[in-house]
């Protein structure tokens, strides 16, 4: 007989978690803040179960689906083998009929309580739902209410939820939009910054007309390790050749994609130095991996709870990272609308050209000068490297 066993493994949402007996799956956890958050929550859900077991081959296998359909969004997970015996009977025709519900489609609580049994049992049906102990593999996240994304249990809340429907191509709810993954414009309003920035500061209010629209993108991240990862590998280098020491090191991991933090940590030194890596972002790149697998770092959801200096504190703990590729990360990848890199030479090199100073901004004197900014000044570092493009000719005045 198969010991029941638990243990971590990596996705693209983080590192979530999974438990089994010897008739299948007892328990899928989805990442939490924290590493020790999320083995706490799925020892919870497999009390009996041995940390780090090994895991038999379906359950090795019903990983490697898990993986594949958290970065792809298009695997069928029926096959996996479930062991709902501690389900009450309802539970369990719910979470059948639920399984038939694939990738990319969803379906309504009334619909589905009419499908085990009648409307009357919709409350049973979300109280089901409510204590899923098998996420994504029992499609929850593809329930909906009425007119709306209704609610989600896991960390995250209906962010997770719409990031998981966003991957599988699902069409989503007016109430979710707002909470898909982090790609394409900030969520804040960008019309009320530019607004409020035209009326409190002259200069700024011409820099923006002679730009034009802010158009900054946020850049594609699955999770904190990846987006410190591509953080350490673009640091003092241009983008070109950046991109292309990226490309590399993302060809020595499985299946096309960056090297998962314990495949990082496998890697030898050579073989990271080969792909163009200097010898201090080879530490910075294994710090980052050890870090990773030991929990340290939050996730990106978390972070959208913490405060900027929270973020920086907890983010410095990895070689190589500091304040300013810290903000960057919660810039580009958060997407937070009030980040102010002092200590960045080109937002500095932006006050000087577009104010006329005639030397470089000390850190404090751009401090000082970013409040008349707040609470929008990550939209005005962005206006102000474009100020430096706009000198060296790298960008054509708006018409």
């Amino acid at each position: 007989m198969t010991p029941r066993g638990h243990r971590l493994f990596d996705t693209a949402f983080g590192r979530a978690g999974i438990a089994w007996s010897d008739a299948g799956l007892v328990a899928v956890q989805l990442p939490e803040a924290t590493d020790a958050d999320t083995l706490a929550r799925l020892a919870a859900r497999s009390p009996h179960g041995v940390e780090d077991a090994p895991a038999p081959a379906p359950v090795r296998d019903s990983i490697a689906l898990l993986q594949r359909h958290l970065e792809t969004g298009r695997e069928d997970l029926r096959s996996i083998a479930l062991d709902l015996g501690a389900a009450p009977p309802f539970y369990q025709s719910v979470y059948a009929r639920l399984r038939e519900v694939t990738p990319g489609r969803t379906v309504a609580y009334a619909d589905l309580a009419r499908a085990v049994g009648g409307i009357g049992h919709a409350r049973a049906v979300g109280t089901a739902m409510a204590r899923n102990p098998l996420p994504v593999v029992v499609p929850c996240h593809r329930v909906l209410a009425a007119g709306g994304g209704g609610g989600f249990s896991a960390h995250g809340g209906l962010r997770t939820k719409a990031r998981l429907l966003a991957r599988e191509g699902a069409a989503l709810p007016d109430d979710l939009l707002s909470f898909t993954v982090r790609t394409g414009t900030p969520e804040f309003p960008v019309d009320r910054a530019l607004v409020a920035l035209s009326k409190r500061d002259a200069v700024m209010r011409d820099l923006i007309a002679t730009v034009g629209p802010f158009t900054l993108e946020r850049s594609p991240a699955a999770s904190t390790y990846e987006a410190l990862a591509r953080s350490v590998i673009y640091q003092q280098l241009t983008g070109k050749a950046a991109a292309t020491i990226h490309g590399r090191v993302t060809a020595l991991g499985a299946d096309g994609a960056f090297p998962a933090p314990a495949d990082l940590a496998r890697l030898p030194d050579e073989a990271l130095r080969g792909a163009g890596l200097s010898g201090a972002k080879v530490r910075a790149l294994q710090d980052l991996a050890a870090k990773t697998l030991a929990g340290a770092l939050p996730a990106l959801d978390a972070m959208d709870s913490l405060d900027d200096d929270a973020i920086v504190a907890a983010l410095s703990s990895v070689r190589g990272i500091g304040r300013w590729s810290a903000e960057m990360l919660s810039m580009f990848t958060l997407g937070r609308p009030d980040v102010l890199p002092v200590g960045d030479y080109g937002v500095r090199n932006g006050v000087r050209l577009a104010y006329g100073l005639r030397e470089l901004p000390s850190e404090q004197e751009l401090a000082a000068r970013g409040e008349r900014w707040r609470p929008w000044r990550s939209v005005a570092s962005w206006y102000l490297w474009r100020a430096v493009d706009l000198h060296r000719g790298t960008l054509a005045p708006a018409s």
